[in-house]
């Protein structure tokens, strides 16, 4: 990273009622000077300024406000200034270019903004991310948790660990640097008894099924079920158009089709599959084992079932806890055998007629909340977290007083190496280009 004052267009470029400029570094001021009736020394951190914006032969360009946020009081803990100009394509174009003139500035890159942040102490990595999952958020859930981590949840308790950690090496290293003095039982066994904590805090986070990842990318909810049992037509109905074809012909659908919804502010993805049944073609074939692998990875299966006809046995496949019945056709069942189905707890819908839509939408939406509810409030959001604490875990593992101290010291400067690489805490350069490389211009 240069020390070069860095310039982006920080909304999406295009025609809008308003655009921001954002220029940040040492001398950021100098655009100020340039551009601006505004002098140097009459301006002040968080006032808002009305001002013409010339070019540098002094054509005016536009009339814009001005913000300017003071080292290291700001977003990035450099001189940051903003200029809340006109939306238009040419006044967008025109302030870049000028900016593009002055001398030391350059177009920032990808992220490079949020970047500069992390370098200069603002953030750590995984607020970073936080903030990346955001401004990519779609929905109520997604939007929490990313504020969350962007506050510093995940943050604080892998620095916490981080910590306890790197106290046991201040023991342990004081014992190496001194090995004439014996460590004291009472210290051995905090010792032991902190790094087995920590791994069965570690180990209780790892086991929260995904979640953190699912809400990021999406919950899957599968519809299994055989040909003509109204798959297609559920789909279209959760969908509220017409997303698949439907037919009365069996092996219509013959590979998955998704769609994606917002349940309750979760992000859910709907998978419509093959039909299930035993006389097949060789394509079909495929497609059932697709519908059959797609329910295995599944986090929730709706097992649909036309009403009048007995539950497919390949229904038994699938794992009970993410399973939720539903008796399709309802508009041609009798009483008598709604009330049969709804005592078994089965679900009973007509997709064609779009009846008991909205109770299965609040049964799923149901079930993805249990499932935050036996979660941990810090979600994991990262494979490469998960990864990096699966990786402490094994160093913790290995820990014990039976071997040479340095080794057993070794093993928990690795784990806390480990968990370092999530915060950023150590040296990271090669996987910092990869996370602020997905941040847009001008974040």
């Amino acid at each position: 990273m240069d020390n070069k004052t860095i310039y982006a267009l920080s909304t999406v470029y295009g025609k809008s009622g308003v655009a921001v400029v954002r220029v940040s570094g040492s001398d950021a001021l100098k655009a100020v000077e340039f551009m601006t009736n505004i002098t140097r020394q009459d301006i002040k951190p968080r006032y808002a300024y009305f001002s013409d914006i010339k070019d540098i032969h002094g054509n005016l360009l536009d009339k814009a406000v001005v913000l300017y946020f003071k080292a290291p009081s700001s977003f990035t803990g450099e001189d940051i200034v903003e200029f809340q100009i006109h939306g238009a394509k040419a006044v967008i174009t025109s302030v870049l270019e000028t900016l593009s003139s002055l001398s030391d500035f350059r177009l920032a890159e990808p992220g490079e903004f949020s970047k500069r942040a992390f370098y200069n102490g603002k953030i750590d990595l995984t607020e970073a991310e936080g903030l990346a999952d955001l401004i990519d958020s779609e929905t109520a859930a997604q939007q929490k948790y990313a504020l969350r981590q962007m506050e510093g949840k995940l943050r604080d308790l892998y620095e916490n660990w981080r910590q306890e950690l790197l106290n046991i090496m201040a023991h342990i290293e004081a014992y190496i640097d001194f090995p004439d003095e014996e460590l004291p039982d009472d210290v051995i066994d905090n010792i032991q008894n902190t790094v087995f904590k920590v791994k069965e805090d570690i180990l209780c986070h790892l086991e929260n099924n995904t979640i953190g990842e699912r809400l990021r990318d999406g919950f899957r909810v599968v519809i299994l079920g055989e040909p003509n049992a109204g798959k297609s037509s559920l789909l279209n109905a959760v969908a509220k158009r017409e997303a698949v074809i439907v037919s009365d012909i069996a092996g219509t659908t013959r590979d998955a089709v998704d769609i994606y919804l917002d349940i309750d502010g979760y992000p859910v993805i709907f998978t419509d599959t093959a039909g299930l049944r035993e006389a097949a073609g060789i394509i079909e074939q495929k497609g059932i084992a697709i519908a059959l692998d797609k329910a295995k990875e599944a986090d929730i299966v709706i097992c649909l079932f036309d009403g009048l006809k007995n539950i497919p046995q390949e229904f038994d496949l699938m794992t009970e806890n993410k399973k939720i019945y539903v008796a399709n056709k309802a508009d041609k069942l009798s009483d008598e055998q709604k009330i049969n189905l709804q005592h078994k707890g089965y679900l009973l819908i007509s997709a064609k007629y779009n009846q008991g839509i909205d109770i299965l939408l609040k049964a799923i939406g149901s079930k993805i909340k249990d499932k935050f509810a036996a979660g941990s409030g810090a979600l994991i959001t990262r494979q490469r977290y998960r990864e990096a604490l699966r990786n402490a875990v094994n160093y913790l593992q290995e820990f014990n007083f039976n071997k040479e101290i340095e080794l057993s010291a070794e093993d928990i400067r690795l784990a806390a190496r480990e968990i370092g690489k999530i915060t950023g805490r150590i040296e990271v350069e090669e996987v910092l280009d990869k996370i602020f490389g997905s941040f847009c211009i001008g974040k």
